[in-house]
């Protein structure tokens, strides 16, 4: 018999996609939009990173009257302060929200699950139950491999601690969502590097070897020879990800690898928006300035057409 889900294991990967073995442990931020920003050619990128790729979709299905009223909505909630403006940091705000809806959907799905008392909270002890419950009776007797789901447990408790900010023992949403995708928070960035070496160090002297490294992507069989990517990551070990040059990985530099720093795109797509709409030049936009540019915004069955058109005569 299984665990109703493999700890917080389960729960990430349910969000995950296929990615090369190279690339498994490095939490990038994903892309706000699949196409090229240029504004010259059309404004999809814009709407994908203003909407989100699968609403933008929806938009481009309404009539041009149909995305103005919906866009009238969608700026009185990012104007959370009621003030009649829109400014750079509420955009920022909406456009990361829309960008994270995939994690937050995630969230949606497993908070009925382990909010056992409906309070609208999840507690260690929830969790704890509804996850682990059935192997706790038994101190976990009846599975096979009893340490690793001690250790999942311990683990578990350990994150649960570190997302639980006020310490209560409680999670409200956002520390649930801390919980469940900690590489989105900066205060749980040391999780992400103490699990990840004790995922790959099999040694347990608390640092990451080539040997180690190397062997958490690729494993020889039956004489295979060894990849090009392989002599290549190994090369990154040596050069780039061991920087102080003691033939190992410590904390810093797993950090520096797994978690490295990016542009922060919804901050540059905000100050675009804004840039490109806000004609008084006050650093901020009114609803009627956004309506007034609305195609740059989100799309419509109208510019869907016309961009259509660009791209077709391009191609000629």
């Amino acid at each position: 018999m299984q665990l109703l889900f493999l700890g917080t294991l389960a729960l990430f990967f349910g969000v995950t996609v296929a990615v090369p073995a190279q690339e498994k442990r490095v939490h990038h931020k994903p892309d706000l939009s699949d196409h090229a920003h240029d504004d010259a050619h059309g404004f999809q990128y814009d709407h994908e990173a203003f909407l989100g790729k699968e609403e933008a979709k929806t938009f481009d299905q309404l009539s041009p009257e149909e995305s103005k009223e919906r866009l009238g909505k969608i700026v009185d909630k990012i104007d959370t302060d009621k003030d009649g403006f829109v400014s750079h940091a509420e955009l920022h705000h909406w456009i990361k929200h829309r960008q994270r809806r995939y994690i937050e959907e995630n969230v949606d799905k497993h908070w009925k699950e382990y909010d056992q008392n409906k309070d609208g909270k999840i507690g260690w002890i929830e969790y704890k139950n509804t996850t682990y419950g059935y192997y706790m009776d038994v101190e976990f007797d009846d599975v096979d491999d009893k340490t690793s789901y001690k250790n999942m447990l311990t683990r578990d408790e350990r994150r649960f601690k570190s997302a639980d900010r006020d310490g209560d023992g409680v999670a409200t949403r956002e520390e649930f969502t801390a919980f469940l995708h900690p590489e989105e928070f900066d205060h749980m960035r040391h999780i992400v590097v103490q699990e990840t070496i004790e995922d790959i160090d099999k040694n347990g002297d608390g640092k990451i070897n080539l040997q180690e490294y190397i062997g958490d992507m690729f494993t020889p069989e039956n004489g295979e020879n060894e990849p090009d990517w392989v002599t290549t990551e190994k090369k990154h070990f040596s050069e780039f990800r061991d920087m102080n040059k003691d033939g190992f990985l410590d904390a810093n530099e797993v950090s520096q690898w797994i978690l490295p720093g990016e542009v922060d795109h919804a901050d540059n797509e905000a100050r675009h928006l804004i840039h490109e709409t806000d004609k008084d030049n006050d650093d901020k936009i009114t609803k009627k300035e956004i309506l007034e540019n609305w195609n740059m915004f989100v799309g419509s069955q109208a510019t869907n057409y016309g961009e259509d058109l660009t791209k077709r005569h391009d191609e000629l």
